[in-house]
């Protein structure tokens, strides 16, 4: 059996291949990478190293040839640049009898108002109708996203947000990945929809899981959605990105992500990270 991950030298792919070598032979493993010289290490641990470019259809049935099981991670950009890629990848993997294919979606990808759920919507249908054997795994938020967030914090800043008391599934990429590894590794996941959340919490709940770390209150300053720009432009953001993450706080005062589920912790056979200790982590990782 040979699985593939696609992204596998990006954040959330380089994580899954290192969960897959926990419990799969590095012989059965390949990746899929635009420049393999990044992959160089993964090489040098006897994983099937594959250029493949999501612009370049040609490269992807190269890349997909003799795979049995597949991970699509889904790739960055604008929506119509990510629907293209995947379209491209998702015909690839017909085209190479490719027997499974798994992908990582968004919660409640078919109705959620998330400015970036179209693209998911849009790939799970066209697997769907290639008729391969599926699971989508539909990832809430990563806690790693919150980063800037938690960075500006230890500068004294609040948490600032427009979300109101909408909650979110926060877990860490790294549970997600382990997730994704048990399904390519696992068995009785064909035609399967997992919604992967971590526990529902509000920004409140968040900033207080952040100061249980810091051993201090961390104030939250509830804001509209253009106050949230104007504080997100005061602090470096770039223009473009401003309107995407303001959009990002109205769905989730919309409930956007409040898709609470069992999914996760079933699939890795064990509690989620708390995210006490993710939030631990993160700092740890800014004050090296």
């Amino acid at each position: 059996m040979k699985i593939l991950v696609t992204g596998a030298t990006g954040q959330l792919g380089a994580k899954v291949v290192e969960a897959l070598l926990a419990s799969v032979p590095a012989e059965q493993l390949a990746v899929s990478v635009r420049d393999p010289r990044k992959a160089s290490a993964l090489s040098e641990r006897g994983v099937d190293v594959r250029k493949g470019d999501f612009d370049d259809p040609a490269s992807l049935d190269t890349a997909f040839a003799g795979v049995e099981r597949l991970l699509i991670v889904s790739t960055q950009g604008d929506n119509d640049t990510r629907i293209r890629q995947h379209m491209a990848a998702v015909e690839a993997a017909q085209r190479a009898g490719v027997k499974f294919i798994a992908y990582t979606s968004v919660v409640n990808a078919a109705s959620n108002p998330l400015a970036l759920a179209p693209v998911h919507k849009a790939t799970e249908e066209a697997i769907a109708k290639t008729g391969i054997p599926y699971a989508f795994l539909r990832n809430n938020w990563y806690i790693e996203n919150e980063t800037g967030s938690i960075q500006g914090i230890l500068a004294g800043a609040p948490l600032v947000t427009s979300a109101g008391d909408g909650k979110v599934g926060w877990a860490t990429r790294g549970d997600y990945a382990q997730a994704a590894a048990a399904v390519l590794a696992g068995n009785g996941h064909e035609n399967k929809i997992y919604e992967l959340s971590g526990p529902m919490l509000t920004h409140d709940e968040l900033a207080q899981q952040i100061g249980e770390v810091l051993g201090r209150e961390v104030p939250v300053q509830h804001v509209d959605d253009a106050a949230y720009a104007e504080a997100m432009r005061g602090a470096g953001v770039p223009e473009p990105v401003v309107p995407f993450l303001v959009s990002i706080q109205s769905a989730i005062r919309e409930g956007a992500l409040d898709v609470p589920s069992g999914d996760l912790e079933a699939l890795l056979g064990r509690p989620v990270t708390p995210i006490v200790d993710a939030i631990r982590d993160i700092i740890k990782e800014l004050q090296a």
